[in-house]
């Protein structure tokens, strides 16, 4: 299996400290093991009433190198299951960034497996190591019982065949339920991140109930995997119960016919009853058989992840050009088909067209943010596929309708993804017509994030300065200026005009004052290009003009 390969690689990443680990578990396993031989030597010592303190110092010694090794082994193991948790989450992080708009997994399911998956995962080394002190307990236990009196041995080993029984059908009615569990959790995490995604059009529209409904559809499946795996854990924990104090009795019964006899003086029964409690300690381990099987079913919810195939990673750099765009029979599944558009160094093209007719897939593949199934595209002659993502990131710069900020100041969410100044800063805001605004917060650039209200066109500023500030040959704005009144918009066009001369510029519009300043305006409908030319001379298409047309009914509306 997939997820046990990658357990294995999580338990034997960190060797030195799960090496230290392992000696203080066997450290601890073997102190515990000769405690109940100490206990018995002391007590027979102070019946016998000879010199105890001998055995009492000795006794008491172990006891000490226990607690220690208990401790210090706690304490290692909490450092090798965190780094083996930020290791597997740096792991999933890269690769889903690597997937990027290709991957497969919502939102809230890709959370759900960064967060408890990763956790649940990394602790495999804890379990594995708890699990097997606890099985060289029970077997150095049953092995001195024998060596105590082997009738002892065969009283206990009677209970074995039992134990093996609890721990097979606890496994067995748990690994599905467990697997259910995980898999229902991140599709309800997914939707609540939909949901919270969508607060505003939820009030909005009053279907709050509705949506509430729609997010916990899977619960029913969830409390189902719950419920069964708690039952499966409450019947093996009484029958657990059970068993031990059973076999005590037992061993007592049997040990007390030692006594009589006289092969056994009253410390070796305390010893008996000792090695009868550490031998029984792995039944008493089996609920961590639950937690390794959830490890079991995050791993393999991870490995799906890992599993995915990268997208090829470019190795050229791009060659010296004004920023010209060729798109050579491009095809995006359910966006474009079959694009062919060719764009000029320097140009600025309109991107306009009806609700799904493209636009943003098209401005998407440009960049690389889509990978097309079929067809090339070429920025100053070099496939893009090609290119190296840092430099194809570097030379193409997007802004959005809906910008995610990111960063602790309003400085850094500007700068982020590059290695720009406080000058470039300052100036990039200058040219998005947004300086204004944060020169007059309370501490202006270096206002946190979290402090600065803004509304979606002081957003949309914002994002558009930290796609300026990279000083791209290419610059995309994917209904950037939505937000942005008619005034502003035309400002932002000129400022960034002057800031950026001779940049190829990409802009998706909905307004046919901004399609009549570009140099060119490319007509998208149905995933194809309609037509390629100046604003005044489409304008003359009826199906051209109903375009804006339906833009201001949608905006209207």
């Amino acid at each position: 299996m997939r997820g046990d390969r990658l357990l294995a690689e999580v338990a034997g990443g960190d060797r030195t400290r799960l090496g230290l680990v392992l000696l203080t578990a066997l450290t601890a396993t073997t102190a515990g093991l000769l405690l109940p031989g100490a206990l018995a030597g002391a007590v027979d010592a102070a019946i016998s009433g000879q010199r105890s303190w001998p055995q009492v110092l000795w006794l008491l010694g172990l006891g000490a190198i226990d607690i220690t090794a208990d401790v210090l082994g706690g304490l290692l193991t909490v450092v090798v299951t965190s780094t083996a948790t930020a290791t597997l989450r740096r792991r999933l992080t890269r690769h889903l960034l690597g997937l990027g708009t290709r991957s497969r997994f919502a939102d809230g399911d890709a959370i759900s497996r960064l967060t408890g998956d990763c956790v649940s995962a990394g602790s495999v080394a804890s379990i594995l190591v708890q699990l097997g002190s606890a099985a060289c307990l029970s077997a150095g236990a049953i092995v001195l019982l024998a060596v105590l009196d082997w009738r002892l041995a065969l009283v206990f080993l009677g209970s074995v065949p039992v134990a093996l029984w609890l721990a097979r059908s606890h496994l067995r009615h748990t690994a599905d339920d467990v697997l259910t569990y995980q898999r229902v959790s991140g599709e309800i995490g997914a939707r609540l991140l939909d949901a919270i995604r969508g607060l505003r059009t939820i009030a909005a529209s009053g279907t709050a109930e509705r949506e509430t409904r729609r997010v916990l559809r899977p619960l029913p499946e969830l409390g189902r995997a719950g419920s069964g795996m708690w039952q499966t854990q409450a019947r093996m924990i009484w029958r657990a119960a059970l068993l031990l104090p059973a076999v005590e009795v037992a061993v007592l019964i049997a040990a007390g016919f030692g006594v009589l006899q006289g092969r056994l003086s009253v410390g070796d029964v305390l010893a008996a009853l000792g090695y009868v409690a550490l031998g029984m300690g792995l039944v008493g381990q089996i609920p961590l058989l639950t937690t390794l099987a959830r490890a079991r079913s995050c791993a393999q919810r991870i490995s799906e992840v890992l599993d995915e195939p990268l997208p090829h990673r470019g190795r050229a750099d791009v060659r010296p050009g004004p920023g010209s765009v060729e798109l050579r029979r491009v095809t995006v599944p359910g966006a474009l088909s079959e694009v062919d558009l060719t764009i000029p160094g320097g140009t600025f093209l309109a991107v306009v067209g009806k609700s799904g007719s493209g636009k943003s897939a098209l401005v998407g593949v440009v960049g690389g943010l889509i990978r097309p199934e079929e067809g090339r595209v070429l920025l100053d002659g070099v496939s893009t596929g090609r290119l190296r993502p840092e430099v194809l990131r570097y030379y193409v710069a997007y802004a959005f309708e809906r910008p995610a900020l990111l960063g602790a100041t309003v400085a850094d969410a500007v700068s982020y993804g590059t290695w720009a100044g406080e000058i470039a800063v300052r100036n990039a805001c200058r040219t998005a017509q947004v300086h204004d605004l944060v020169v007059r917060l309370p501490d202006g650039y270096r206002t946190p994030l979290s402090e600065t209200p803004l509304s979606g066109g002081e957003a949309q500023r914002l994002g558009l300065a930290r796609a300026i500030v990279r000083n791209p040959r290419v610059l995309v704005l994917d209904d950037a200026t939505a937000s942005l009144d008619t005034v502003t918009e035309v400002q932002v066009d000129e400022a960034i005009e002057t800031a950026l001369p001779g940049r190829t510029r990409l802009v998706v519009t909905h307004r046919a004052g901004t399609a009549a300043r570009a140099d060119l305006v490319a007509w998208l409908e149905n995933g194809r290009v309609r037509a390629v030319g100046p604003h005044d001379v489409l304008w003359q298409e009826p199906g051209y003009r109903s375009v804006f047309t339906e833009s201001v009914v949608d905006t209207e509306r």
